[in-house]
């Protein structure tokens, strides 16, 4: 996540709308193709990423904007139960250990978080 970077990117939401360990889907337009990610706010940070499964290449949630287990320690995977790290989104439990999410680019500028 970049902060106070020139705004030339697309809103998503403003960071006072996510509350900490709070996770927020999107459908946004990237090279003129749509595409699904979401957003997970940890303290100040906030972390992006396609919503894929690197695994079952499916999107991760049960419900919308619910990307995180129970204890709100990692992102889980509703096909099968695979878990990231919020951080880096690389898997560490699961049929895909090792693999990682596809990360997006995200800028912070006056508390609105924005799509780079």
């Amino acid at each position: 996540m970049k902060k106070d970077s020139a705004v030339t990117n697309q809103f998503l939401c403003k960071l006072s709308d996510l509350e900490d360990l709070s996770c927020k889907g999107f459908t946004v337009d990237v090279k003129q193709n749509s595409s699904r990610i979401f957003i997970i706010r940890k303290g100040d940070d906030v972390f992006g990423y396609l919503n894929v499964c690197p695994h079952a290449l499916a999107p991760l949630e049960w419900n919308p904007d619910d990307f995180l287990d129970e204890n709100k320690e990692h992102i889980i995977c509703s096909m099968h139960a695979a878990k990231f790290t919020i951080e880096e989104g690389v898997c560490i439990e699961g049929p895909c250990i090792g693999a990682s999410l596809t990360s997006v680019n995200l800028v912070i500028k006056d508390g609105v978080i924005y799509l780079s």
